[in-house]
Parts: structure tokens; C-alpha cells; sequence
């Protein structure tokens, strides 16, 4: 089964507002190792949503199962993984308070994702010199400055 680090990051100016999407993905296998990475935009949107979409792009990216290691700066997303994700499919969806989970197509699309691999989820300290966190950050902040310019 492949080896891949994916580091993925969402970014928004005003929130909402628009907003951007990126991965990297270092892929080892017997072979060697390679990168991918990828990018998108939205015009009307939240720094959560972009969040969650870096990581949705970056696990649609692989084509087979991979034992992945997803670095990600989002608490929300990090924390969704390991703790939260399981007792909202319990609850039908639900947040303790019994109140409907947010962005629950994107969590339900990341969970979808989630199972057809075997994910680690670890919080990175954003903005604090980590090379590839820094990468993803210029990468998706770009897009989202892309959309701005043009609306």
C-alpha cells in the first residue's frame, strides 16, 4: 500500500468571502517518490469550507487506497477526523446539541474519502515556517486573491 503525506489548506478573504483550496501530495512507493499537487477557488464561501475542500481534493487525488498521513492547520478539520466525525454519524449527523452538523455535505464526502484509506489526521502549526504547510498556504491564498480580482 502506498506511503502518502498529503498537507492541504483552505484560505478566505472576509469570511465569508472568496476563498481557496490547495493540496500537496508526496506519494512513496517501491518505486520512488512524487509529488502532486492541486488547487481551486470559489467566489462566495468560508475559510471551513476551503479547509475541508483541500483535504476532499487531495484524497479524491489518489487513485488507489494509500495509508495517508494528512497534515493539515485546521482544528476543525483535524479535530472532525479524530473525534468528532464518529458520534455525528451516530447522531444521524447531529452535533451533541442535538443542532445539524455544518458543512455536513462536505463531511459527508470526506468521510466517504476517509474509508477508502487508512488516514492519520495531525494538526500543523500554521503560519509558523512548517515548508510544505507554508506551500499550501501561498497556494490556496492565490487562488482565493484570483477570485477576488475578479468579482
Amino acid at each position: 500500500m502506498p506511503f502518502v503525506k498529503l498537507f492541504c489548506d483552505g484560505a478566505c478573504i472576509g469570511n465569508p468571502g472568496p476563498g481557496g483550496w490547495a493540496y500537496l501530495l508526496r506519494i512513496t512507493t517501491a518505486n520512488g517518490m512524487r509529488e502532486k499537487e492541486g488547487s481551486g477557488a470559489e467566489a462566495a464561501t468560508t475559510n471551513n469550507r476551503m479547509e475541508l475542500k483541500g483535504a476532499i481534493e487531495g484524497l479524491r487525488a489518489l487513485k488507489t487506497p494509500c495509508q495517508v498521513k494528512l497534515c493539515c492547520d485546521s482544528q476543525y478539520v483535524v479535530k472532525g477526523i479524530t473525534e468528532w466525525l464518529a458520534n455525528w454519524k451516530k447522531r444521524g449527523w447531529r452535533k451533541a446539541d442535538k443542532g445539524p452538523v455544518s458543512n455536513v455535505e462536505l463531511w459527508r464526502e470526506l468521510d466517504e474519502l476517509l474509508s477508502m484509506h487508512r488516514v492519520e489526521a495531525v494538526w500543523v502549526k500554521g503560519h509558523a515556517g512548517h515548508p510544505e504547510n507554508e506551500r499550501v498556504d501561498v497556494m490556496a491564498r492565490t487562488r482565493a486573491e484570483g477570485i477576488e480580482t475578479r468579482t
